[in-house]
């Protein structure tokens, strides 16, 4: 057994604006945002009023994944899972393959936000989906009145379903409560959130639509979704911040495994891009303020990165045993081979600094394939441009691979901006896309590369690389790890 610790980073810092308002901000010393220590020991000094609830030390944990061997992987298939649809809605669109040639191309699709007012915010720019069309898979009321979370949810699922042959003329000679849905979101439907409390606040309860709670509450992408397509197996959402989409191909796959459901409709939708989301998290110190280069400020792993660029869409996987997708004669994208779900269990929003986490993530996702670590070749990293956080998934990373000289690494939300709930569903369809094309995108912005990273980024331009096996990486506020397997399928 191998004996791991490591010194954990300072905590949280509550404290009075220092522009004279009278809201709470929240600080990383050497998380989200560059920290001055000696301004810091300043404020320290002199404030009197605030609350520190600094994270303990991380405790010695003992890890047994090095002498663990990796099972063989599953031969059984009612117990393969196989991908025979994808949909999404994108920066790009949503069209699959323009979304990925976009990405091979090098496009950013960060701009200035014209959704709202943004003149006043610090931050004015994201990856906001533009000229979305929901022509032919919502009817005109409901599209008036749902939330954006749930209208990407809604036609992302649709366009996957229809992608994997399974439209409304073939469901309804299938057995219906052997398909799932499970689509998560980290955040809900917020912008129906936000309009219930302004009605509340300004006009008081009588004026709350009685859409508020239903059309904010986190499951009901998925509940929607089953509702108009008939899809009676196990149904609900994941909310775990931005490993969402990852952790619901987990639970997803193990319903197949555990013979609950023959086929799962699984991914995650997102929203934020509103004067909500984005004030909060400029509150929390997270973003780029790059306002003067949008495109340029998404920047994984290079020096100047500030921190990450919000984004929004949806990505839906159609996860299926072989047994059935072999019995209606699918296609079949790629394999999932297997993933893992872990927790740091060390602070609200900034990474264990021994990275401990994550590369048990990476460990237990090989397990749970079949795979040893020689056999990795891509890793569609996290990568979401914030000071900490990258270099911790390289330091992760590097501890599980021993060997990086064969692995292509890249930054998805480099173009797109970081998905948050969404994210896992886009990049996993960036990493069968990779799979079947035979060619990884690049991770744009590229110009001053951090020493510490030693894995071939694939900077500035798009690379032809066969992949063997793939891992997809997704983490979120909360110390949440998840890590996803896909492979080429083999009969």
């Amino acid at each position: 057994m191998a004996g791991i610790a490591g010194t954990c980073s300072s905590g949280v810092l509550l404290r009075a604006r220092e522009s004279g308002g009278n809201g709470a901000s929240l600080v990383q010393y050497s998380g989200l945002r560059p920290g001055n220590s000696m301004q810091t020991a300043q404020i320290r000094q002199r404030s009197s009023w605030f609350i520190s609830t600094p994270a303990p030390k991380c405790r010695t944990i003992k890890s047994m994944a090095s002498t663990v061997s990796a099972p063989k992987r599953e031969t059984d298939p009612k117990k393969r899972v196989v991908i025979t649809g994808m949909g999404l809605v994108s920066v790009f669109g949503s069209d699959i393959d323009a979304f990925y040639n976009k990405l091979l191309e090098g496009e950013s699709g960060i701009n200035l936000i014209d959704r709202f007012d943004a003149s006043k915010f610090s931050v004015r720019f994201a990856g906001q989906i533009r000229e979305f069309s929901s022509k032919g898979y919502i009817d005109g009321k409901n599209d008036r009145r749902l939330d954006d979370s749930w209208r990407y949810c809604l036609v992302s699922g649709k366009r996957a379903l229809e992608d994997a042959n399974l439209g409304t003329e073939v469901l309804e000679k299938m057995d219906r409560t052997k398909i799932g849905v499970l689509v998560g979101s980290g955040m809900g439907g917020l912008t129906a959130f936000s309009a219930g409390v302004e009605a509340l606040i300004q006009k008081g309860y009588k004026k709350i639509t009685p859409f508020f709670i239903p059309y904010s509450i986190t499951n009901m992408g998925s509940a929607l979704l089953a509702i108009d397509t008939g899809l009676m197996g196990p149904n609900y959402s994941i909310s775990t911040a931005c490993a969402t989409a990852n952790y619901c191909f987990f639970s997803a796959a193990n319903h197949i495994r555990r013979g609950e459901a023959d086929i799962m409709v699984a991914g995650g939708t997102e929203a934020a891009v509103i004067p909500t989301g984005v004030g909060g998290f400029i509150a929390c110190r997270a973003l780029s303020q790059r306002n003067d280069a949008p495109h340029k400020a998404s920047r994984p792993w290079d020096k100047d990165r500030d921190g990450f660029v919000m984004g929004e869409g949806a990505g839906v996987l159609i996860m299926e045993s072989l047994e059935s997708a072999m019995k209606r004669g699918a296609k079949i994208y790629a394999e999932y081979l297997g993933g893992a779900i872990t927790c740091d269990a060390h602070h609200m929003t900034d990474p264990r600094s021994d990275g401990l986490g994550v590369s048990s993530c990476i460990t237990k996702s090989l397990q749970d394939a079949g795979v040893s670590p020689e056999e990795v070749n891509y890793v569609n990293a996290h990568a979401t441009s914030t000071l900490a956080g990258d270099l911790a998934e390289v330091s992760a990373i590097k501890k599980v691979f021993k060997d990086t000289s064969e692995i292509k690494m890249n930054g998805t939300k480099s173009m797109i901006g970081h998905g948050l709930g969404a994210a896992g569903g886009l990049e996993a369809i960036a990493t069968i896309k990779a799979i079947r094309t035979g060619w990884v995108h690049p991770t744009i912005n590229q110009d001053n590369l951090e020493p510490a990273v030693t894995i071939d980024t694939v900077p500035n331009m798009k690379k032809k690389h066969e992949v063997n096996v793939a891992i997809s990486n997704s983490f979120g506020f909360g110390g949440h790890n998840s890590v996803v397997v896909f492979a080429p399928f083999t009969p």
